[in-house]
């Protein structure tokens, strides 16, 4: 009874397994087109904040303030301005409000003190003020060092597996989930910070981990069973891995009040999740049909 379970399992696998692998191949075409529209729109692949384009940070001390209305006054003179609410993680109440603006700070003081009809002072602010020309470069730098790790990640993987096929499929996987991801945080419209793009990086680490686990176990543990228990079984324990990471960040999205870790946090939650489909519909379907070509059970 047992094997004609594991017959009919590997048969309606057999059928349907290239028509999964359609699932994420579209996913990442579409969102190449979504990327492409978007930079001819934008001229760049992201949103950025004033972390990487230049501009002003001012923090307002207060509890007071509302920052709904406060950046509804602003939008009149500033269309790229973004104003958020910070608050304490014990009580919920607010302690500050920040304002982001490609600006120079002295002109966006002048408009803030005219708005709430306080005198601004060292007690009750703070500013930030970085030039457009370092936050560019520190941009191009992050994007290369993006690159880079990208490119070395592909390198290692084929000096581990040594096969071009099962390599490509984990560099396929990983592409897919920053590539998807990216226009995923596109869509929502997040300006993405210095630390966002530090979450990009760590999304190729996750990624990585699921595809190698995969690949080891269908090619190189042939004597724990058939090749559709070894995948079953590389999934049960990447599943695993890839929801107690969900869990995770989705608890310490909702915890944190701090815009730079919810930031990463979502982006990371995002990749995860696209991950799953990456993973467990693409790159698997990549080395079944691999694995039926070089006749491996």
């Amino acid at each position: 009874m047992e094997i004609r379970q594991i017959q009919e399992k590997k048969h309606w696998y057999d059928r349907y397994y290239r028509i999964l692998f359609l699932i994420p191949f579209l996913l990442l075409i579409l969102s190449f087109v979504y990327i492409g529209f978007f930079y001819a729109k934008t001229g760049d692949i992201m949103h950025k904040d004033v972390t990487l384009t230049g501009g002003t940070t001012l923090t307002l001390i207060n509890s007071t303030i509302n920052a709904v209305d406060l950046e509804k006054n602003l939008q009149s003179k500033y269309k790229d301005i973004v104003v958020r609410s910070l608050t304490d993680i014990r009580t919920g109440g607010q302690t500050a409000v920040t304002i982001e603006t490609q600006t120079e700070p002295d002109q966006l003081k002048k408009d803030v003190e005219s708005i709430i009809n306080i005198k601004l002072d060292e007690k009750n602010y703070s500013v930030e003020f970085t030039g457009s020309v370092l936050s560019k470069s520190f941009y191009s730098e992050l994007l290369r060092a993006a690159l880079l790790a990208f490119l070395f990640m592909a390198i290692m993987v084929f000096i581990i597996f040594k096969v071009p096929i099962p390599s490509l499929a984990v560099i396929f996987a990983a592409a897919t989930d920053i590539i998807v991801t990216l226009a995923v945080v596109d869509l929502l419209g997040m300006r993405i910070s210095t630390a966002g793009i530090a979450a990009f990086l760590m999304l190729i680490g996750y990624s990585v981990d699921t595809d190698v686990l995969l690949t080891t176990r269908v090619l190189r543990r042939k004597e724990t069973g058939i090749l559709i228990d070894r995948m079953k079984s590389a999934m049960k324990t990447g599943l695993t891995m890839t929801l107690t990471g969900i869990a995770a960040m989705l608890v310490a999205y909702l915890i944190f009040e701090s815009p730079v870790l919810r930031q990463v946090f979502l982006i990371i939650l995002i990749g995860l999740i696209v991950d799953i489909l990456a993973t467990w519909l693409g790159n698997t379907a990549i080395l079944k049909w691999y694995c039926d070509k070089k006749k491996i059970q």
